[in-house]
């Protein structure tokens, strides 16, 4: 299919590769693919996404082979955020593209390891996971002969940097702009935003349950549950086990995403934007729930922290998790020549260019791309006697 057939069928406000704002470093076009499907691409071929395979969603790896990891988590948010793109007339590679790549930059152990290694960088500016997504596909990927990272469009690259303080912001350049002039991403990156909550607490739910964490008979609290549960349960009498969680579990998704289709149609309509310009320049997100369906998604994740993120068990994993990012950052950071070559000369590079932070941030790097099983054997490695180097 041509650019110009992919064009017929988006909406005026709808991202256009004619229309970008382009890549970091300039390429010829490709050919048979627009420029977002490069993007989309790129990021799957490319180191950091196949890590994710091995990379905690909420259960650490190596406790189940069924649980969500941040890969399949990542193409969950894909498929649901490419159905309301469809809906919406909006562009579905650069909706994937962007979904696909949010991850990127997840440390180990979710978001355990995320916090733990933001401690570890209090002094030297922080870590958070989408800065660093933005940096593995900015700079940090090695696989092209004429630049570093991937050099991905801007508009997918504005999609993956979804929060950014002014501080950050500043140092960003055209990126980061739009946090300081206070405008909107593209509808693209609003939605793989809203995709990425609707894919994680669902399919935390459903983990939850696999893992014997949550109970059907709780889920009766929260609103949204309960009320596909009951569906289920009126048209499926006999129906018990996996088959009644993944019914409740698919119609919980698909209630989400209709609402969402419909809601954001609505305020689409009001505010008429006639370009991705205009999108910009709106007071608030177009792409959301309704007031109702919202606050219904709000308890279910305020029950998924308190029953499920604060269990016992949770809460074990998550002390090991931190303990295992923040002893290895100390220990590399104390002494980068305990780091594999590669990782060892980019942590001396950048502290001759920045100092103790440019170390740090070269360290946090190398901790960050690491995946659950890859940590935890770097960790008995440096510190359990007996074990080989």
């Amino acid at each position: 299919m041509s650019a110009a057939t992919d064009n017929a069928a988006l909406a005026p406000y709808a991202a256009r590769e004619e229309f970008s704002r382009g890549r970091r470093y300039p390429e010829e076009a490709p050919q048979y693919r627009n420029e977002f499907q490069r993007d989309r691409d790129r990021i799957v071929h490319s180191n950091a996404f196949r890590r994710l395979v091995y990379k905690t969603q909420v259960f650490v790896n190596h406790e189940g082979d069924l649980y969500r990891t941040r890969l399949t988590h990542s193409m969950e948010v894909a498929q649901i955020a490419r159905s309301i793109a469809r809906a919406l007339q909006l562009n579905e590679a650069l909706t994937e593209a962007i979904c696909l790549a949010h991850d990127l930059g997840h440390t180990p152990f979710g978001h355990a390891g995320q916090d733990a290694l933001n401690e570890c960088l209090r002094d030297y500016g922080g870590f958070e996971h989408n800065l660093q997504s933005l940096r593995i596909v900015d700079e940090l990927e090695e696989r092209y002969a004429d630049f570093n990272g991937l050099n991905l469009t801007f508009e997918c690259r504005e999609g993956i940097l979804k929060h950014c303080s002014l501080n950050s912001a500043r140092k960003l350049g055209d990126i980061g702009q739009r946090f300081i002039d206070r405008r909107q991403p593209s509808l693209e990156a609003q939605l793989a935003n809203l995709a990425d909550e609707i894919a994680y607490n669902n399919h935390d739910v459903d983990d939850g349950l696999r893992a014997g964490l949550l109970t059907l008979d709780q889920l009766r609290e929260v609103a949204l549950v309960r009320m596909q549960l009951d569906v289920v349960q009126a048209k499926y009498p006999a129906l018990q086990g996996r088959r009644l969680v993944h019914e409740t579990v698919r119609r919980m998704i698909n209630h989400l995403v209709v609402d969402v289709v419909q809601s954001t149609t609505a305020r689409i309509q009001a505010a008429n934007p006639q370009s991705v310009d205009e999108v910009r320049l709106q007071a608030s997100y177009l792409v959301g729930m309704s007031e109702a369906t919202r606050a219904q998604h709000l308890e279910l994740k305020q029950f998924l922290r308190e029953k499920l993120y604060r269990h016992y068990r949770v809460q074990r994993m998550t002390l090991k998790a931190r303990r295992v990012v923040q002893a290895l950052f100390q220990a590399f950071f104390d002494d980068v020549n305990l780091m594999p070559d590669e990782h060892h000369a980019a942590a001396l590079l950048l502290q001759e260019r920045e100092g103790e932070a440019g170390r740090a941030r070269a360290v946090a790097d190398y901790v960050a791309g690491m995946t659950d099983r890859y940590a935890i054997r770097e960790h008995e490695r440096m510190f359990v006697p007996g074990e080989r180097s």
